[in-house]
């Protein structure tokens, strides 16, 4: 006798790998290996969190990077898809400045960047990861504490 299937239940929230590194740490006998998740998470109707996992298994470090997401979401004042003034924020060596665009624009940003800035529903702005750092985790907290400076 077949099981019946269970539906998967659809989420409020879209999800975007961000960034997977494979950690090694040496130990006596060998190597040991892990891997590290980036993963941003939001509604795109001005709700964005970014969450960071760790596990043996690359699945297993996502799932718990998208629950630390959801944990560290913030609200995003939102002006006619865009935002309502220009800002400008430091993480760690990552520095990004945001600033509103015209409707029609569209989205001018990169990297980590556009992916935070798609997630919290910003249709309209020009965005721009001033600093040289690579690291996209850096630049995606840089991303959100930019946000958090944002007054309605």
């Amino acid at each position: 006798m077949a099981r019946p299937m269970r539906k998967m239940e659809k989420s409020e929230y879209d999800q975007r790998v961000l960034d997977v590194a494979r950690v090694t740490r040496v130990v006596a006998g060998g190597r040991r290996f892990t891997f590290r998740a980036t993963v941003a998470v939001g509604n795109k109707k001005g709700k964005v969190g970014v969450g960071l996992g760790k596990s043996i298994d690359v699945s297993q470090a996502v799932e718990k990077a998208v629950a630390d997401a959801k944990k560290n979401m913030i609200i995003v004042p939102l002006k006619e898809a865009t935002i309502p003034h220009q800002v400008e924020a430091k993480y760690g060596s990552a520095k990004v400045l945001l600033k509103p665009a015209p409707r029609g624009t569209g989205m001018v940003a990169g990297g980590a960047l556009r992916a935070i800035c798609e997630l919290s529903g910003v249709e309209n702005i020009s965005a721009k990861i001033i600093s040289k750092s690579g690291n996209k985790l850096n630049n995606a907290c840089a991303a959100i504490e930019a946000l958090k400076k944002l007054k309605s």
